[in-house]
């Protein structure tokens, strides 16, 4: 465990956030273009190289871009392997661009069938709960009656770090005219549940950009994705892909806050100020020791 030097404990809970693989079988290129696979492979190493042991690796919709079965297999293969040797358990949330029945088969082990594809995790005190906002056959979202009762019922008591839910349309604005399309419907009935709750966060994808904001009170992150991300550089009517930018999130659940830190997915040379043996040699100092070596303006 880190020292602590400032008013903050450690962080109670760590979650990895990954969003909109898109993968394809037989590793073909996504719009013909966009290497899926290989985004995939860089963002996993990218998440072992921040030596962080996460208390679950989450993966928030679009896992595959055309709900292939041989699509979901070698998700499975890339991610199974790097969520062992993190000793992490992984949390799969379906999007509009996944097949329920064969997520569900070949990711899951279950049933095929079109039965949404929800679940709720214990990790060691913060309760996670998956939501399933994909529509079959459409690329919208919304929570149906029956989510929305089994949620009520599930947050009915609350959980002793609170609760997050992991969504794959994010219940907030967007100003691409795309996307205002595709959002997530329904959201008044989502945040009567919510409003009140135990829930401290919402984890969401589907826009293939970072973003953040509030809904019911509670805040929202949205993670880019690993395929593509969304060059907001043009103008919203003219927003298109890039095959750069991608990222995903290291998540920080603490008692009184939740901060979601973005990841870029490159290798990059590093200045190395801080190391190991920095941290050993301030952990031995006095706060005020440290203070004067490390706070000073020279």
């Amino acid at each position: 465990m880190l020292p602590q030097f400032g008013i903050h404990p450690p962080a109670r809970r760590v979650i990895v956030h990954v969003s909109d693989t898109h993968l394809l079988a037989g590793d073909a290129r996504l719009g013909g273009r966009y290497d899926v696979a290989a985004g995939l492979a860089a963002t996993l190493a990218a998440v072992e190289r921040t030596g962080v042991r996460p208390d679950a690796l989450v993966f928030t919709g679009d896992l595959t871009d055309l709900g292939e079965p041989e699509a979901y297999a070698a998700l499975r293969a890339a991610v199974d392997p790097v969520a062992e040797r993190l000793g992490t358990p992984v949390v799969w949330v379906a999007g509009n661009h996944d097949e329920r029945p064969a997520l569900r088969r070949d990711l899951l082990g279950l049933d095929a069938t079109e039965e949404p594809v929800t679940s709720v995790h214990d990790l060691g005190g913060l309760r996670f709960v998956a939501l399933d906002s994909s529509v079959p056959g459409w690329h919208h979202g919304e929570i149906d009656a029956g989510q929305l009762d089994w949620l009520r019922e599930v947050l009915a008591e609350p959980a002793p770090l609170g609760t997050l839910l992991a969504l794959h349309h994010p219940p907030l604005p967007c100003h691409i005219p795309f996307f205002d399309i595709l959002e997530l419907r329904g959201q008044p009935a989502l945040a009567d549940v919510i409003r009140g709750s135990d829930v401290r966060g919402i984890l969401a994808g589907h826009l293939h950009y970072s973003t953040s904001g509030t809904f019911a009170g509670v805040p929202v992150s949205v993670a880019a994705a690993t395929c593509y991300t969304m060059n907001l550089q043009r103008p919203a009517d003219e927003v298109g892909g890039m095959d750069a930018g991608q990222s995903f999130h290291l998540v920080h659940v603490y008692d009184d806050v939740v901060t979601h830190a973005v990841v870029p997915v490159v290798e990059a040379e590093t200045a190395t100020t801080f190391t190991p043996e920095w941290t050993r040699r301030m952990a031995a100092l006095t706060p005020e020791q440290r203070l004067e070596a490390f706070s000073r303006k020279r």
